[in-house]
């Protein structure tokens, strides 16, 4: 349950942090405005309270798996939000980079 709970939180840092830059990139460079760019800082902020609900307690691991959940958010968050379409090459990064999560955060340590 504990590795089910940790995907889990990555999945819903990933929507934080993701979001939150893309509501100031609209803010900004879609000129949409303040409203949105204070909305993406308050959901960046969000993405950082729920890292430290991670189970494992070292921040620099947390963060450096986080990065390969974010690679392959973002690429998802392109196609579902921004009708992005990822070439063969941005999927077998994205692949590498989430292989790199599981070896980070759930291989066997002795």
């Amino acid at each position: 349950m504990t590795v089910a709970r940790s995907l889990l939180l990555f999945v819903l840092a990933a929507l934080a942090e993701i979001g939150g830059a893309w509501l100031i990139w609209q803010g900004v460079r879609e000129q949409r405005g303040l409203l949105w760019i204070g909305a993406g800082v308050i959901t960046l902020g969000l993405y950082g309270f729920v890292a430290t609900l991670q189970p494992d307690a070292h921040f620099g691991r947390i963060l450096a798996a986080y990065g390969g959940v974010f690679v392959a958010g973002s690429l998802l968050w392109g196609v579902v939000v921004d009708k992005f379409r990822p070439d063969r090459w941005d999927v077998i990064g994205s692949a590498i980079c989430l292989i790199g999560v599981l070896v980070i955060m759930y291989a066997p340590r002795g």
